[in-house]
């Protein structure tokens, strides 16, 4: 198996921490965008995205929805347990479960889990007048975090709805700061739709209802595919090589008229975010697994894209996802996918990307480096020296391939 040997420290830079934006700007388009394009760098303001694109661009949009991860809770000792909901396990299916109206199981990161022995622990909620019982029973464990079943005592109400109530947006942790109300609204992206995600695709944070509305205007393509992120984006590379670093699985649901779309879009397209091109560059893979009479139900591995052949075009390749669908009545295809994307790829899918900053030493940075080259290190500077905000509420760039 072919595994990258790449040195994660090349791929680091000086970041002080009063270039992290901890805070979204007062407007969400008040942002600066950074322009890659042919070897070179320009500065504008986020709303020239619409003259900036190649004409007759198709952007792809991750509409997942953030929910509120986050519950704090007390035993009867006084002792604060905090629950983070990572995934679904019981049901699996992340519609499903947030359905769930009497029980529901969840791989979840327990903080002070050394205070939570055996005993359950109980949350009363209050949801239009009505009370809920909450029972939350800590299972097995799973590697860093635990197997979490929730009980409840009123079927009137759904998962979704509880931790709507109870839970906090769980904000990245390098902000280094509580939720505050500001979160609720600003670290949701304005197109959000499907809940699921632990971490917002950042990269939308930037456009607003008018910009949506003047790309539309000037003929671009606007679509949306479904990613729902996981607390691993945050994952650091801690192994001196990639080669050893582990991703992080993530859960996407694409339709059967989005993929036609893409099939027939003959213009550039350009992802809105690296979980956008992680979602659309494993579309591809799907097919190729397909055309080789592979089987896709565990989704695409990590090194997939390095070991299967590679000489099949990006239309022969979703072609033969869509056969699949429509041969098994498939509306929406849900697949999940570890893809890591590396220098060296070969992209099929994109022709530039909208994006934000990235932490030095991140699986994101190789992403970036995987499009522009070594040119990530003159496009940081430049951002650097131009005053750029970093992260998740930081500024915005179009790189263009």
């Amino acid at each position: 198996m072919i595994k990258p040997d790449i040195a994660i420290s090349n791929f680091t830079y000086d970041l002080p921490d009063e270039r992290i934006a901890k805070y979204p700007l007062k407007n969400r388009d008040l942002s600066k965008l950074l322009v890659y394009k042919q070897g070179n760098i320009a500065q504008h303001q986020f709303p020239d995205i619409k003259t900036a694109l190649p004409p007759k661009s198709m952007l792809v949009f991750n509409n997942t929805k953030v929910i509120r991860a986050r519950l704090k809770l007390k035993k009867e000792t006084g002792a604060e347990i905090e629950i983070f909901c990572l995934e679904p396990l019981a049901p699996a299916e992340v519609q499903m479960a947030f359905d769930s109206r009497e029980t529901t199981t969840w791989k979840c990161i327990v903080g002070n889990a050394r205070k939570w022995k055996a005993a359950p622990l109980k949350k009363h909620i209050t949801i239009n007048g009505d009370t809920i019982k909450l029972q939350l029973d800590k299972g097995e464990q799973l590697g860093d975090a635990y197997a979490i079943t929730f009980t409840w005592d009123n079927q009137n109400y759904a998962f979704a709805e509880l931790i709507e109530a109870i839970g906090l947006t769980p904000i990245p942790p390098y902000l280094n700061r509580e939720t505050e109300a500001i979160d609720k609204d600003r670290y949701q992206t304005v197109y959000s739709d499907h809940k699921g995600s632990v971490a917002a695709p950042t990269a939308g944070l930037h456009f607003t209802e008018e910009i949506l509305s003047d790309l539309n205007q000037k003929n671009h393509t606007l679509l949306n595919i479904t990613l729902h992120v996981g607390a691993g984006t945050f994952k650091p590379v801690k192994s001196e090589t990639i080669a050893a670093h582990d991703m992080h699985t993530e859960h996407f649901v694409i339709e059967r008229n989005a993929l036609e779309q893409l099939i027939n879009h003959k213009d550039p397209t350009i992802a809105v975010g690296t979980t956008s091109v992680r979602t659309l560059e494993s579309l591809y893979w799907y097919g190729v697994r397909l055309l080789n009479k592979l089987d896709i139900s565990e989704g695409i591995q990590q090194w997939d894209p390095y070991n299967l052949p590679s000489n099949t075009s990006k239309k022969d390749a979703l072609t033969a996802l869509l056969a699949f669908m429509e041969t098994n009545k498939i509306l929406h295809l849900a697949g999940k996918t570890a893809i890591i994307i590396v220098p060296g790829y070969e992209f099929r899918m994109i022709d530039g990307l909208v994006t934000n900053f990235h932490q030095p030493q991140s699986t994101l940075l190789l992403l970036i480096s995987a499009i522009v080259g070594d040119k990530w290190k003159d496009i940081y500077q430049y951002a650097m020296d131009n005053e750029f905000r970093f992260l998740s509420y930081g500024d915005s760039s179009l790189l263009l391939m």
